[in-house]
């Protein structure tokens, strides 16, 4: 299979170089760096090639890059989306919108929050790593022994964290979304 050459904002935001039309309060650039490196340290660990490391560094860069955005200024197409998880399809969008064509890194973006059927290696991590990093208020033991096991085997820790993003919507009285349903069947299937 034949790779695409990697888009110059993909490389830039591997360095931690946002674009300019990133959203990004500097208090969450803390966030930003820890998925970016946790996301770095486990294609190293997982013995993946220079340019996948690079596309799994700018991923952490990138996941939240419109999270401080105004939604009214985001794409039409994250309109659809509940307003605390709009910054990620609308992030995707304006990635493709500037030429990036790498369909597996649009989709983690895209889906980082919720998780969606079909996810592949780096969607899969980057949701992990967006809940897990050692910066992340919440349940620090466990969250640091979630991390502790990973990067191989991450199906239990893909499991525990799409349960408790779960039961954390349900705590809310959200509904679920349908691309959170499916990712959780998906996980269940892979028994």
């Amino acid at each position: 299979m034949m790779r695409l050459e990697l888009h110059p904002l993909i490389v830039a935001a591997a360095g931690g170089e946002l674009p300019e039309w990133a959203q990004v309060r500097p208090a969450r650039m803390p966030h930003l760096a820890s998925v970016a490196n946790l996301l770095a340290r486990w294609a190293t660990e997982l013995g993946l090639d220079e340019h996948d490391h690079t596309r799994w560094a700018a991923a952490g860069w990138l996941h939240d890059s419109l999270r401080d955005a105004a939604a009214g200024t985001l794409a039409a197409d994250a309109r659809d989306y509940p307003e605390p998880v709009r910054h990620a399809p609308a992030a995707a969008e304006r990635l493709r919108a500037e030429g990036v064509a790498d369909g597996e890194l649009l989709d983690a973006i895209r889906y980082h929050p919720l998780g969606n059927r079909g996810l592949g290696p780096l969607g899969r991590y980057l949701y992990l790593a967006d809940y897990l990093e050692p910066t992340r208020p919440f349940a620090p033991a466990e969250n640091a022994a979630l991390r502790a096991r990973l990067p191989h085997r991450p199906e239990p820790a893909l499991k525990r964290v799409c349960a408790l993003r779960i039961a954390e919507t349900l705590r809310r009285g959200m509904p679920l979304r349908y691309e959170t349903v499916a990712f959780w069947n998906e996980l269940q299937e892979g028994e």
